[in-house]
């Protein structure tokens, strides 16, 4: 049975990842920060386990919480958007460090905790953002999360050398999605979006490994 690690799984794209790898068979462990969202989880038939990335002991406490499970794919989810600037509006120091710690200080802390519970040939993908990529952006609205999301990608990257024999590592796109965080007026529902992330993966090469995909599939540039 595919073994599959959401973090981050309480709503939104988290939460879809785990209902349609539930509803296609996987045993899925999930991770939210609240007693709802663990019990969101557990309706939906997933494992849930009780972690906050913005937590330093918390992070820590991952990699027992999963002894013992072998995962063929991770998803690392949570994040936030923080407040919505344009360039040259400087962030509090409170608002730049929310973002940049569960944004990017989040996976830092994630992505060390797995090394002992990747099957063979596991997969990892993180939720980046179009929004972080430098050679594609035309605008400089966001611009403290597109630099959280510029250096997840670095993360990421990094990531995919040091697991190079052991898992494919990716940055994914999931588009403009109607979320509490995409808003109603976005381009495509989360259900569209998740599907799309999961073909994704499911066909990743270890060639693709340190890559930044679209949800459709479509390679993006840094």
């Amino acid at each position: 049975m595919t073994q599959v690690l959401v973090i981050g799984a309480s709503r939104g794209i988290g939460f879809e990842f785990v209902r349609q790898y539930r509803a296609a068979g996987a045993q899925v462990v999930a991770t939210a920060r609240s007693e709802e969202g663990l019990a969101r989880l557990r309706a939906e038939g997933a494992n849930a386990l009780k972690l906050d990335v913005t937590d330093t002991a918390s992070a820590a406490g991952l990699a027992w919480q999963i002894d013992g499970y072998a995962f063929d794919v991770v998803l690392i989810v949570a994040g936030v958007y923080g407040p919505r600037s344009s360039a040259f509006q400087t962030p509090s120091a409170a608002d730049f460090d929310a973002v940049m710690h569960a944004n990017v200080l989040g996976p830092m802390r994630v992505l060390p905790q797995l090394g002992d519970a990747l099957a063979p040939g596991a997969k990892i993908g993180i939720l980046s953002s179009r929004m972080g990529s430098i050679g594609l952006r035309e605008s400089p609205a966001g611009w403290l999360y597109r630099a959280s999301k510029a250096a997840v990608n670095s993360v990421m990257k990094d990531a995919s050398f040091v697991l190079q024999d052991r898992a494919s590592c990716i940055s994914l796109h999931p588009g403009w999605v109607q979320t509490e965080m995409g808003g109603a007026g976005a381009d495509i529902d989360v259900t569209t979006s998740v599907s799309g992330m999961r073909q994704v993966l499911a066909g990743l090469k270890p060639a693709d490994s340190g890559g930044f995909f679209n949800y459709d599939g479509q390679p993006l540039a840094w």
